[in-house]
C-alpha cells in the first residue's frame, strides 16, 4: 500500500513542504511515483520518516540524521549517547536559568517610566505592566532581573519604540520564512534566531544560547507568550522554538 505526500504529511504532523525538502536533499525520497508523477510513499518510507522525526526531536541537524540513517559504519548508539549527555547537561543548566529567561522575556515590561499616553503609543493595545507584580515576586532577587532593571530603567519612549519595532521586525522576518515553507532548521531560519538572540543581548540582558533555547520553549509552553506569536502568524510560536533550538545545537 502506498500513500500520497498529503496523507504522509497528515500522518506525521509535518508540512508537505517539509517532505518536499527532505526529498530534495535526499534524506527521504519516496519509493514510488504515480502515473501522473506524484510522490507515493510505502511503509518502509514511513518507518524512515519516523526515525528522521525521532532524531530531529532530539535536536540532530539534518546532515547528521542522514549520516545516522545511511552510513553503515556509523554507530547510532554512540551518537545517541553523546546527544543524551549534551541534553542532560543542558537540562541542568536550563533549570538553573529558567528564572532568568522569563525575566528576559518580561524585561521590557518592567521599570518603564512612561506616561499612559506614551505607553499606548509605544506598545499599542499591549499592557507592558500586566505581569510586573508577578515577575517581581518570582524573580526579583535574581541577577538577571536586576540586570534587566538596571539596563531598562532609564529607557526613553524612543528607546522602547526602537526595541519594540526591532523585535516586531525580527518576528515578522521569521514569519515570512514560515510562510515560504523554509524549514525551521535551515540556515536562514537559524540566522534569524541568532539575530533575535543578539538583539535581546543588546537591548535587555545577556542571553546565552542555552538561555535562548529555554526562552524558545516558553513560546509554546506558556499560552500568554504563544498568543503573541500566533497573532502574527499561526504556527509561529513553534517555528520560533524550533529555529532557536536548531541554532543552539549549531553553536554547541
Amino acid at each position: 500500500m502506498s500513500y500520497s505526500v498529503g496523507q504522509v504529511a497528515e500522518f506525521a504532523g509535518v508540512t508537505v513542504r517539509t517532505l518536499h525538502h527532505y526529498d530534495a536533499i535526499g534524506l527521504l525520497s519516496p519509493s514510488g511515483r504515480s502515473h501522473a508523477g506524484h510522490r507515493r510513499y510505502d511503509d518502509t518510507d514511513l518507518d524512515r520518516l519516523q526515525q528522521i522525526l525521532f532524531y530531529r526531536e532530539l535536536g540532530f541537524p539534518l546532515d547528521q540524521v542522514a549520516t545516522l540513517l545511511d552510513d553503515p559504519h556509523t554507530d547510532p548508539r554512540e551518537h545517541l549517547r553523546r546527544q543524551h549527555e549534551l541534553l542532560s547537561a543542558r537540562i541542568v543548566r536550563l533549570q538553573e536559568m529558567a528564572a532568568a529567561v522569563e525575566t528576559a522575556m518580561e524585561a521590557r515590561k518592567m521599570g518603564i517610566n512612561l506616561t499612559p499616553e506614551e505607553k499606548f503609543e509605544v506598545f499599542g493595545d499591549h499592557d507592558p505592566d500586566q505581569y510586573a507584580e508577578e515577575v517581581q515576586e518570582r524573580w526579583g532577587n535574581t541577577d538577571a532581573y536586576r540586570e534587566s532593571q538596571r539596563r531598562t530603567a532609564g529607557y526613553t519612549k524612543e528607546d522602547w519604540k526602537r526595541l519594540t519595532e526591532g523585535l516586531d521586525a525580527l518576528h515578522h522576518k521569521m514569519a515570512d520564512l514560515l510562510a515560504a515553507g523554509v524549514p525551521a532548521d535551515s540556515t536562514d531560519a537559524m540566522d534569524v534566531a541568532e539575530e533575535h538572540r543578539l538583539f535581546m543581548c543588546d537591548g535587555y540582558l545577556h542571553v546565552s544560547h542555552e538561555m535562548h533555547t529555554c526562552l524558545g520553549e516558553m513560546y509554546v509552553a506558556d499560552e500568554r507568550f504563544t498568543a503573541v506569536y500566533e497573532k502574527i502568524r499561526p504556527g509561529l510560536a513553534a517555528y520560533m522554538r524550533d529555529a532557536i533550538l536548531a541554532n543552539g545545537v549549531r553553536n554547541v
